[in-house]
């Protein structure tokens, strides 16, 4: 069976360190720390006091009241970077576009957590009183709310649900939309993450686990992967979103082509609610397949975009499973965690970081794992980890990488298009 070619044409981002996708790129490769107090409640009783957070974002300039009531700040994150997308492909300007065959997989790992946490709060203050619940506090807070809003807004009437999958949300959501279009499903798919959990219940849960770092007296430094002082993640917001398109549709009108996405692949660990399997044996089971499922040699990967959450266990395991896998050629790769940028930015990490894999091919450029300090004796010093500095180098194929707790693992590959 011939599969039709998938191809990115779009891209929109809010993150902690830009709040459109080329400034977002800019601050990758100039390594710029998304890190900073949080200052949306008072931390004075919680372990972590900082997060990676959005900045200069006003709602207010870019919906009315009577919208602002309906959306959550997730869902606020999510129209707009779709509304970013989908202006940077010009899909709009196509006039014989047939918007029964557009359709929009939007993710997120927590949804509306502030709106259901400022609801409970108004319950629990006025006396258990149902009546102090808002009308809107169900379409606010559902995952799937914001594919439904962008979907109304722009008349786009094919497919439209959410995956759900922790932090592999938002790669296994691309892994999905790429097999719809391959499959002639649809001919594109608006395809996102969005997160806004920096509340006292994501901040004050995680740092219960003891997940979170809690550099307290160096946030920027905080997010610090493959360091040997790394101590837990950092916590991260915003949205990213790219349009997926047939090869064909997007040569029909002449669109702007970013990358081929390639291939994918996700299993599970079935090892832990929490703790990735020691060895990574699923993590280089995952990594084959993708490479399978793209028809790519381990020789043509130039660039893995990891996990690497800095975490002390996750680290390790994903290192471990791609010396395993790709043996001599690890020395050949170049390996960065954008996430000691953006912090985590849960079920939106996984496009976020395809964004960067993307702009990685566009620019021959890898981004930075910024903020190492110390070397660990746990990992090879002879890996390329692209410590602290960008660096310009022909990137032809890139291999990204997300886990998620449940032991979700997903990778994807983007390689330049060539026609």
């Amino acid at each position: 069976m011939n599969f039709n070619r998938v191809v990115v044409t779009g891209i929109g981002a809010i993150t902690p360190v830009g709040n459109s996708a080329p400034l977002f790129w800019k601050n990758l490769t100039d390594g710029v720390s998304g890190a900073a107090n949080i200052t949306q409640f008072d931390t004075t009783q919680f372990r972590t006091k900082f997060a990676c957070i959005v900045k200069g974002f006003q709602p207010d300039n870019f919906f009315d009241k009577k919208e602002l009531k309906k959306l959550d700040a997730f869902g606020q994150y999510a129209m707009l970077t779709a509304e970013e997308a989908i202006k940077d492909a010009a899909l709009l300007d196509f006039t014989e576009l047939n918007k029964k065959r557009v359709g929009v997989l939007f993710t997120s790992g927590f949804g509306g957590v502030q709106t259901f946490q400022e609801e409970l709060f108004q319950y629990f203050q006025n006396g258990r009183n149902p009546r102090y619940f808002s009308p809107f506090f169900v379409p606010r807070t559902l995952l799937d709310i914001v594919g439904g809003g962008i979907s109304i807004k722009y008349g786009f009437k094919g497919m439209n649900f959410s995956v759900v999958a922790a932090c592999a949300s938002s790669t296994i959501t691309l892994i999905d939309a790429m097999n719809y279009i391959r499959l002639g499903k649809a001919d594109v798919l608006i395809v996102g993450g969005s997160e806004a959990s920096i509340t006292e219940v994501a901040i004050g849960a995680f740092g219960a686990m003891k997940a979170l770092s809690e550099r307290n007296d160096n946030p920027a430094t905080a997010s610090r992967p493959f360091d040997v002082h790394r101590d837990g993640f950092v916590m991260g917001e915003g949205s990213g979103c790219i349009v997926l398109e047939s090869l064909e549709h997007a040569q029909k009108r002449g669109a702007k082509i970013y990358a081929e996405l390639a291939g994918g692949a996700m299993n599970a660990d079935a090892y832990h609610i929490t703790a990735p399997q020691p060895e990574g044996e699923s993590v280089v089971e995952v990594m084959q397949e993708a490479l399978q499922d793209a028809n790519t040699t381990l020789e043509e990967i130039d660039y893995i975009n990891v996990h690497g959450t800095s975490t002390p266990l996750g680290d390790i395991a994903e290192v471990k499973a791609i010396q395993q896998l790709f043996g001599e050629h690890a020395y050949q790769l170049n390996i960065s965690a954008t996430k000691s940028m953006t912090g985590h930015l849960m079920g939106a990490a996984g496009i976020v970081e395809a964004i960067a894999s993307v702009m990685a091919i566009q620019d021959n450029m890898v981004p930075p794992t910024i903020n190492h300090i110390t070397n660990d004796p746990a990992f090879d010093a002879k890996l390329n980890f692209t410590f602290n500095k960008a660096q310009a180098r022909k990137v032809n194929a890139v291999l990204s990488n997300n886990f998620g707790f449940g032991g979700h693992n997903a990778s994807v590959i983007f390689k330049r298009f060539i026609d």
